[in-house]
């Protein structure tokens, strides 16, 4: 693959994140501000095919062109980078040891823990305070709303536990899904295009 064809693969996995992201759905019973967008999808196949860099790229490239219509004033696209960075370094990384199926699942897998575990520590760290000191939010209003689908959340302890922790790992899971049924495709794609991801 010459380089402008890779470039120009990078680009079209991009654009298709980028529209993936502006589609956004809740999970029943979590917290009903945390959203899915399947955009990770399409960074995951293209981080197995180009690389951790090219997929980096493409979540900049997403969050940038989200970040012009962002209502968080830019700390949900950072935490999205730094959460979808998270999963691809780890998946990518584990891939590579040995490239097969069962690879290409176990560092999804692996990757998604470790993306939930940055979700948890992104929303301690930065989107909470964000919305606390730089919106005015009341913590214990956030807390009510997710009280009001899961009683059991009544601090930040519960909410990262119960709300963030099992919402990253859902949506792990199903960025993991569509990614592994489309790895036959892919995989004889890397072998047609002779790519080393």
């Amino acid at each position: 693959m010459t380089k402008t064809s890779r470039l120009t693969y990078i680009a079209i996995f991009a654009a298709i994140a980028t529209v993936l992201m502006y589609f956004e759905f809740p999970i029943p019973f979590m917290p009903p501000f945390l959203k899915v967008d399947l955009s990770g999808a399409a960074v995951l196949i293209g981080a197995f095919i180009f690389g951790i860099g090219p997929a980096i790229t493409m979540i900049g490239i997403k969050d940038l062109i989200h970040l012009t219509q962002t209502q968080t004033a830019g700390s949900g696209e950072l935490a999205d980078f730094l959460m979808l960075s998270t999963l691809v370094i780890v998946a990518v990384l584990l891939y590579r040891a040995h490239k097969s199926r069962k690879m290409a699942l176990v560092g999804c897998i692996s990757g998604s823990v470790a993306m939930a575990i940055a979700g948890m520590l992104s929303n301690y760290f930065l989107i909470l305070p964000f919305y606390i000191n730089g919106m005015g939010w009341d913590l214990e209003a956030i807390f009510e709303i997710c009280a009001a689908v899961d009683p059991a959340i009544d601090g930040m302890s519960t909410y990262l536990l119960l709300g963030v922790l099992p919402f990253n790992l859902l949506k792990g899971a199903i960025l993991t899904i569509i990614t592994m049924t489309t790895y036959k495709k892919l995989s004889t794609f890397i072998r047609s295009k002779q790519i080393g991801a």
